[in-house]
């Protein structure tokens, strides 16, 4: 697994070299925006992409019908030449890594926000305030999940702020076990 990611972010690289070299960095950026949404919606596109049974010219045919013309020139002869040299199974981590390594070249870091509920407009604009306060270009990444019962994380990079009532709870118990007079009682 570790080699894949080495593998993909070197394609990656070479394609984001190759874009700023032809002056088409929004038009790959896009294109590969695109498959990395396809990829991440349909699990039967990337289990037929790992699939040794199905012949390399068969998976060049079904990545032309399914982007046709959504894709331009550049990304469609760069999934050709993956597809060619069968690493195929790495597509979808090539179209994170390009993405990650993009952000990295425009300056924009990524912030991911989980919270217990869906954030607001005015919640959302007041994170976004309150971390680019540290950070001049920020993507902000939400995510919900119900366990952390309410609050907010804030990953940025390796930096984490934790303020969830589940992060508290955490806390709590922790102080009871570290309390000598607890086991007392």
């Amino acid at each position: 697994m570790h080699k894949d990611l080495q593998i993909s972010r070197r394609y990656a690289k070479s394609l984001l070299d190759f874009a700023v070299n032809e002056n088409k960095i929004d038009e790959v950026a896009a294109d590969m925006t695109l498959i990395a949404k396809v990829f991440n919606e349909n699990i039967e596109l990337v289990k037929l992409l790992h699939s040794p049974l199905i012949k390399p010219d068969t998976k060049v045919k079904v990545m032309s019908k399914i982007f046709g013309k959504k894709i331009g020139v550049i990304v469609d002869k760069f999934v050709k030449i993956i597809i060619a040299k069968r690493r195929e199974d790495i597509l979808p981590g090539i179209a994170i890594s390009f993405e990650n390594q993009l952000r990295k070249y425009n300056g924009i870091v990524l912030a991911e926000v989980t919270t217990a509920i869906a954030l607001d407009d005015d919640l959302r604009a007041k994170v976004k305030a309150l971390i680019k306060k540290t950070y001049d270009k920020v993507e902000i990444k939400e995510y919900v999940d119900p366990d952390i019962i309410g609050g907010i994380v804030i990953k940025v990079g390796d930096l984490e702020y934790d303020d969830t009532i589940l992060s508290r709870i955490g806390d709590i118990r922790r102080l009871q076990l570290s309390n000598p007079y607890v086991s007392q009682l």
